[in-house]
């Protein structure tokens, strides 16, 4: 097989731009290029990866391709630009073109497989700016119903993709993100002393947007805060702020517990690791994943997860972590008063969620990825 695979997520594969769908990405295509010298690989990149970078990723059966003029994507017309995407891609003479993004362009007739990693925007759309973009309203819609083979990365986004598209099943395949196991680098400046963090605290990181629920975060650690075992627990928050963030700050600065709740901005990737290392529960109330990535992260920490029994939450923690109803707050609060003050309860936690992380390695991500490929293969050259 001659494939394709988009790489323009991948901007910066070092560590602290690991993240989302450039995460996936880099793993995937390193992992299949690790596994796979059978099959032969073209990978598109734009301007935004430099040749120099790009060079990782050269082996006998890849070639690097860079998408033209690219660089000047602001000025061109939206039809334009997908023309000369089109263009290179059928240049290449693909078995199948993979699109991790979701995004294959419009017009791309080619065969194509698409990943599908979240629908919140379709599902939530209120969680979201009013304005969307033209690949939520059409190339998005577009790639996943003319795709040969949808790969969803939990049930809950299969169930959703079937339900917003009216895929048949048979053409969706599931297959959970892979999980790369990190801990803070030797000789890093301890993350407690370098914020200030004296005292034992529960801990969310996440962009700042409402579809993280941190409001509600934020009064269910309130309505716990003055009991016994809480007083001297504080809630640290830290990521990028995001859409509507303004409303976190002045929920934190209106706060009667201003002092023992903190926002910490963008950490650094290793702060973050520390941060979630040293807390005493990762907490993340999501009111949507399509797979839930910090979850694992945490697990693999040594660190209790909270977090929803929403969307495919309770299927990537398993057992492994305390469920909560994300809109009701007291719920969040009384689940970080059982984690806190229960050590039997967060010895079992810890020691399943790292048994649950183990499991979500890139090495079956890749392996099943190429079964898709070889199942579209083999059916195009049937017909």
């Amino acid at each position: 097989m001659r494939i394709g695979i988009d790489c323009r997520t991948i901007l910066n594969p070092g560590k602290g731009e690991q993240a989302g769908i450039g995460h996936y990405t880099y793993y995937l295509v390193k992992t299949l290029l690790r596994l796979d010298k059978k099959n032969e690989y073209v990978l598109f990149f734009d301007s935004r990866m430099s040749c120099d970078k790009a060079q990782e990723f050269e082996q006998a059966n890849v070639k690097v391709k860079f998408f033209p003029f690219s660089q000047y994507r602001r000025f061109l017309p939206v039809s334009y630009s997908h023309l000369l995407i089109t263009g290179a891609i059928m240049r290449e003479r693909l078995d199948l073109y993979h699109a991790p993004a979701t995004s294959v362009p419009l017009t791309y007739r080619g065969t194509s497989v698409v990943t599908v990693h979240d629908l919140a925007i379709y599902k939530y759309p209120k969680l979201f700016p009013g304005r969307q973009l033209l690949s939520t309203k059409l190339v998005v819609p577009r790639s996943i119903r003319r795709a040969k083979q949808v790969i969803a990365v939990s049930e809950s986004t299969k169930r959703d993709v079937r339900q917003l598209f009216r895929i048949a099943e048979k053409r969706i395949t599931v297959i959970p993100e892979g999980f790369v196991k990190e801990r803070a680098g030797k000789g890093v400046v301890d993350v407690r002393e370098k914020y200030g963090l004296a005292r034992p605290y529960v801990c969310f990181v996440g962009t700042l947007e409402p579809r993280k629920n941190i409001l509600n975060l934020i009064k269910g650690f309130q309505s716990v805060a003055n009991l016994p075992s809480m007083k001297k627990v504080d809630l640290i928050l830290a990521g990028a702020p995001g859409w509507k963030y303004g409303n976190v700050i002045k929920a934190i600065k209106d706060s009667k517990y201003a002092g023992r709740v903190r926002y910490l901005g963008y950490l650094p990737h290793q702060d973050k690791l520390q941060l979630i290392e040293h807390a005493s529960a990762f907490v993340f109330p999501s009111l949507y994943e399509g797979f839930g990535l910090p979850v694992l992260e945490a697990m693999s920490l040594g660190t209790p997860v909270i977090t929803s029994r929403v969307s495919s939450l309770p299927e990537v923690a398993g057992t492994a972590a305390v469920f909560v109803n994300p809109h009701k707050f007291k719920d969040i609060g009384q689940a970080i008063v059982k984690i806190v003050g229960n050590k039997q309860l967060r010895d079992r936690i810890i020691n399943e969620g790292h048994k649950r992380a183990s499991q979500f390695t890139w090495d079956t991500v890749a392996r099943e990825t190429l079964k898709v490929y070889q199942g579209v293969f083999t059916d195009q050259k049937r017909k």
